[in-house]
């Protein structure tokens, strides 16, 4: 049956419930990540020595991040595989992809433990920190690097309970162990309700241990079948080395996907810092709303992702291109109002963050929020493609899109726009939604091209 009115006009109204179902918890999930995060630098910023802390923290958010793309990698190829083996009703082979990318994950999280202990202290003075911000870096650093294993084994929980079409259950432990989390770092960074005072050393334990209790539970609710046919098994096996290639043959490219975004970033602050030092404050204000804007259209596209795979495992292409109009109209539509809401609403958004809108800093934030929220439509359109293609497991295609719209697009038009061109700040910020729109049009051509939808290709 179709719908005849509403955002989902012309689209399935069975398909599009699902796919809205599916991404709210999923939007629920990466809000709270944001929130704690937050909550946590609010912390901080209370103790004795917060300018020394707050900075520390942000030299290691740097490298936190770049923990996060080493397993982004694992996390799509297991989402791909075990939705297509999810729609074609292999539970056997949904229950052998999950194991086997546990055990990886242990070996990718030894891997990391080593590595990053060994390098995180040159690592944090190459990006420029002192002495006294790397010790202060290193405390927070070294229980997360050490014990990074339950933070890879809940992204990886959450990935395949996804492409199960399962997103409550993620959501829910995660808002039990967030709120875990803000207790620990409460008492442990300030020494409240009994516990020492160990500053920002403390908010790593804290999420170390909200993130162990988080892998506990969810390994308890799924060894008792409260997901059918899904069981995690955590007891070492020997490694399925055609699996593994696939896996890291599908995940790679989303992983360096990420890896283009950051030296984007790197760049625009390096051509900003040229600009004026004030501009680089105003960036930074822009990417915090940034960051919180684009959960919702993530959201969208992770749900995307996980239903594309599962009507391909089944079979069903006519479903499979269903799900990517519903999922393009939800994803447009919301990101559109979110963008059209930070465009008027400039001036009382950067207000929040103590920002007088009449100040040099105030005008180069509201400035640049509005070239933001004017290019959030052609982010809505092509972040819903980026899923699709996820989830059919063309990720070399994402990675190709990805390429042209920030290396060759976005990169090269802020330098031209910024300083050939002489519009400054504003051309350097510019090029950021001509990059989306580029993307956009690149992703409706392969959508358009169908190749990702053929039934019985190969991932």
């Amino acid at each position: 049956m179709k719908s005849t009115s509403g955002p989902s006009k012309g689209v399935d109204r069975t398909i599009f419930r699902r796919l809205v179902d599916l991404a709210m918890p999923i939007v629920g999930l990466n809000v709270l990540s944001v929130i704690t995060l937050a909550v946590d630098t609010a912390m901080c910023g209370r103790l004795v020595n917060a300018e020394e802390a707050l900075t520390a923290l942000g030299f290691a958010s740097q490298l936190i991040f770049l923990l996060m793309v080493v397993m982004l990698g694992l996390t799509v190829g297991t989402v791909a595989f075990i939705a297509r083996a999810h729609g074609a009703h292999e539970t056997e082979r949904v229950n052998h992809v999950l194991h086997q990318s546990i055990v990886l994950t242990y070996v990718v999280s030894l891997g990391v433990a080593i590595v990053g202990n060994l390098g995180a202290d040159i690592a944090m003075e190459w990006l420029g920190a002192d002495a006294t911000v790397r010790a202060l870096g290193l405390g927070y650093l070294r229980p997360l690097l050490t014990f990074t294993v339950f933070f890879y084994l809940n992204m990886l929980f959450a990935a395949a309970l996804r492409a199960v079409r399962n997103t409550m259950l993620p959501f829910t432990i995660a808002l039990f162990s967030n709120l875990l989390n803000i207790v620990l770092n409460y008492g442990l960074i300030l020494g409240r309700l009994g516990f020492p005072e160990l500053g920002v050393r403390g908010a790593a334990w804290g999420t170390v241990i909200a993130q162990a209790v988080a892998v506990f539970l969810m390994v308890v609710i799924l060894g008792r079948d409260v997901v059918p046919g899904l069981r995690a098994r955590l007891r070492l096996a020997p490694i399925d080395r055609q699996l593994a290639s696939d896996l890291f043959r599908v995940g790679a490219p989303a992983a360096l996907d990420m890896v283009i975004l950051n030296v984007a970033f790197l760049s625009v602050v390096g051509m900003l810092a040229r600009v004026a030092q004030v501009t680089v404050a105003a960036h930074g204000i822009g990417l915090r709303i940034q960051s919180l804007a684009f959960v919702p259209g993530f959201g969208v596209s992770q749900a995307i992702g996980a239903m594309v795979g599962n009507a391909l495992g089944a079979g069903d292409e006519p479903e499979a291109r269903e799900v990517v109009r519903g999922g393009v109209i939800l994803s447009a539509v919301i990101m559109t109002a979110i963008g059209l809401t930070i465009v008027v609403g400039a001036e009382p958004i950067i207000a929040i963050f103590d920002v007088d809108p009449a100040t040099e800093l105030g005008r180069y934030s509201v400035l640049w929020v509005r070239v933001l929220g004017w290019g959030m439509p052609a982010v809505g359109v092509n972040i819903a493609l980026v899923g699709m293609l996820r989830g059919a497991g063309a990720t070399n295609t994402s990675l190709m899109i990805n390429t042209v719209g920030t290396i060759v697009v976005q990169v090269p038009l802020s330098w031209f726009l910024g300083f050939v061109v002489g519009w400054g700040a504003f051309g350097i910020w510019v090029a950021l939604p001509i990059s989306f729109a580029v993307r956009m049009c690149l992703s409706i051509i392969a959508h358009r091209h169908g190749g990702w939808a053929r039934v019985g290709a190969t991932i």
